[in-house]
């Protein structure tokens, strides 16, 4: 016998589908059965036609209906070491920092640092995330099966390199097994909502054997692989002298025929032309993530992409690169940091670039097109899954509303994220996060924190001057 699937109408509101054509209705409505979208249309229409067999119905009273967000690129286990590696290099960030503080992880500590991440996340309008790698995904699993949401969760594989620690000496053959055993234990568990990829960390700690096998497996089980690309020029230098191509990884890569459109490159940002046309023919998909790379990175060429048909989405980055988990502040600085390398690059201003409709895109259906699920998420349409945020625009932070999609990227807080949905269910309401104890969370990770850093021995500076 059919169990009957309960009936959530949100009406009154303003709908922000972002389909194709991104269709915006004044007053609108979206009725829910289920996990999926079942009709969207005028208020009048949706009640008409609902009202009467309705589980649940909450009137919006102008507020903005939308998709949650799809955050590409997040490292979720690094959440426990937000504030640890700031107002330092690279180099050190990576060595005397990160690698210390991920190499001592257990799975319990992932498993906390995902909790806290995923309440970040959830309060930022965020229902999907591509995780960029760490060490225990199995944590990573139990967490966001708690949390409600959906993601990619990918392990941070590395098979060579200079500086790891000794508990990372894995051959080529071990990482590959143990990701496919990941695969095997938990993709499409959590109602559909956990998908496992094969991560690749970076070049640099990649033998050829890594990336030709990553590139056969992942394709055999149609699934994507994450990969860190083109962050810095140092990484072009080393790829020159060792493989023998004429600019950097991404022209290695090409070689090898590892661009296809299951690759998520994250931040991807020192590429050349024609590096650019090869993203855009292999149909591969790049994370923008604005804030860390401006604290490490440089400019990524996001206006030059966007020209070239490759599609663009938004992450966040993990929290020693960031410290802030908010799809929200991303939207905001995507475009600021895009008009302002169009000064830097070309000597005059240009507003036009990367403007708010692209940005809304960026962090909706084109996040869904990353990670390869966008014929489920990243718009509101009937039979999509209800993946949904509630933004309550009536606020200081966003009246008056002259632009509904300026006010979106330019004005909204977090703060003005009320409810999330995810899969039909809710996950926050009325800015109360559903499945945990926020509290408690906040707490333990604070306990967690301490304990980890000390047995990774990261000794960070007191630049405190307490009298």
């Amino acid at each position: 016998m059919e169990t009957k699937q309960a009936l959530v109408l949100l009406y009154n509101g303003v709908v922000v589908t972002m389909d194709q054509e991104c269709h915006v209705i004044r007053d609108g409505a979206v009725a829910i059965s289920g996990d999926r979208i079942k009709a969207i249309g005028p208020t009048s229409q949706i009640l008409a036609d609902f009202s009467t067999v309705a589980d649940e119905s909450i009137d919006l009273n102008g507020r903005f209906i939308m998709p949650g967000f799809v955050n590409t690129h997040v490292h979720t286990s690094q959440q426990l070491g937000k504030g640890i590696a700031d107002d330092v290099d690279l180099m050190t960030w990576l060595h005397k920092r990160i690698w210390p503080y991920e190499s001592h992880m257990t799975e319990e500590d992932s498993y906390l640092s995902t909790l806290l991440c995923g309440i970040e996340l959830i309060r930022s309008g965020t229902t999907c995330f591509a995780e960029a790698g760490g060490q225990h995904v199995p944590g990573m699993v139990k967490a966001v099966e708690q949390l409600g949401i959906r993601a990619c969760l990918t392990q941070s594989t590395m098979d060579c390199g200079d500086g790891l620690p000794p508990n990372w000496k894995y051959t080529t053959d071990e990482c590959i097994q143990a990701q496919k055993e990941l695969y095997d234990k938990y993709n499409n568990t959590a109602d559909g909502r956990i998908r496992i990829w094969f991560g690749l960390r970076q070049i640099m700690n990649a033998t050829d054997q890594l990336l030709f096998k990553t590139r056969d497996i992942a394709q055999e089980l149609n699934t994507g692989i994450h990969m860190h690309i083109a962050e810095i020029p140092y990484e072009n230098e080393l790829v020159v002298s060792k493989k023998g191509v004429d600019h950097g990884t991404v022209t290695y890569l090409e070689k090898i025929g590892l661009l296809r459109s299951n690759l998520l490159a994250a931040h991807s940002v020192w590429l050349n032309d024609a590096e650019i046309g090869y993203f855009a023919s292999g149909g591969v998909k790049v994370s923008h993530c604005p804030a860390s790379a401006m604290r490490l990175l440089g400019f990524a060429p996001i206006k030059e992409y966007l020209e070239a048909g490759v599609c663009v989405s938004l992450g966040t980055d993990g929290a020693p690169s960031n410290n802030r988990m908010s799809m929200v502040d991303e939207m905001y600085l995507a475009s600021l940091i895009n008009k302002g390398r169009e000064m830097y690059i070309s000597g005059a201003t240009n507003p036009t670039v990367v403007p708010a409709e692209t940005v809304l895109k960026m962090a909706t259906i084109n996040g869904a097109k990353t990670v390869l699920w966008d014929n489920e998420i990243g718009s509101l349409e009937v039979g999509k899954k209800a993946d949904v945020i509630i933004v309550n625009p009536f606020t200081w932070s966003m009246v008056p509303l002259h632009d509904s999609i300026s006010n979106l990227v330019y004005c909204m807080r977090t703060e003005n994220i009320e409810s999330v949905m995810c899969n039909g269910k809710w996950v926050m309401k009325d800015r109360k996060i559903v499945n945990l104890n926020e509290e408690e969370i906040v707490q333990s990770a604070m306990k967690q924190a301490s304990n980890l850093l000390e047995r990774a021995g990261v000794n960070l500076p007191n630049r405190m001057k307490f009298v």
